[in-house]
């Protein structure tokens, strides 16, 4: 009758367990990861993510060089080559379609006031800016309240999509 483990045994629980642990780790890497790649596409999902009472923002000055996570009026994170100056902000008029929107002045905590390359906020219902992003090639649309970010290949898509709904709302 046998009352131990052999060595060979032993080696081999030892080797499973070691190749589970590698698995599980790699991809608990992999998952911490993916979490903090923020783009356009899941900007509004990212600031919805974070505990805030009052408004959860992202502000990028001078040539969106760098990028500002502010909530509840503090400084909450920095993101780095997040955007270019190459990005452009629309909202929607109904009587002329997409019009540029102008960016809010922003004043640093020395009383300067500082060029806003790109801005979107969210508040504490989840209602975030309603505008139309241009960035490389691609149109996201922040303008929906419990859908995704839909994002578009042209402007003309934008607008389409934005005349169907407003004729939808209309009727």
């Amino acid at each position: 009758m046998r009352k131990a483990f052999s060595l060979i045994e032993l080696l081999i629980v030892i080797m499973i367990i070691g190749v589970v642990y590698t698995l599980s780790i790699s991809n608990f890497s992999k998952l911490s990861e993916d979490s903090f790649n923020i783009t356009l596409g899941n900007l509004k999902e990212y600031l919805l993510a974070i505990p805030h009472k009052k408004s959860a923002k992202l502000l990028c000055l001078n040539n969106c060089l760098s990028c500002d996570v502010i909530v509840d009026g503090a400084m909450h994170d920095t993101i780095d080559e997040f955007l270019d100056s190459s990005v452009n902000v629309y909202r929607y008029e109904l009587s002329y379609g997409f019009v540029e929107r102008e960016e809010n002045i922003f004043f640093n905590i020395d009383g300067v006031e500082e060029a806003v390359c790109f801005s979107y906020e969210v508040d504490n219902n989840g209602v975030g800016d309603q505008v139309l992003v241009e960035f490389k090639n691609k149109f996201y649309d922040f303008s929906t309240y419990f859908n995704k970010t839909a994002v578009y290949n042209s402007m003309n898509d934008a607008t389409e999509a934005r005349e169907e709904l407003v004729n939808r709302v209309m009727k």
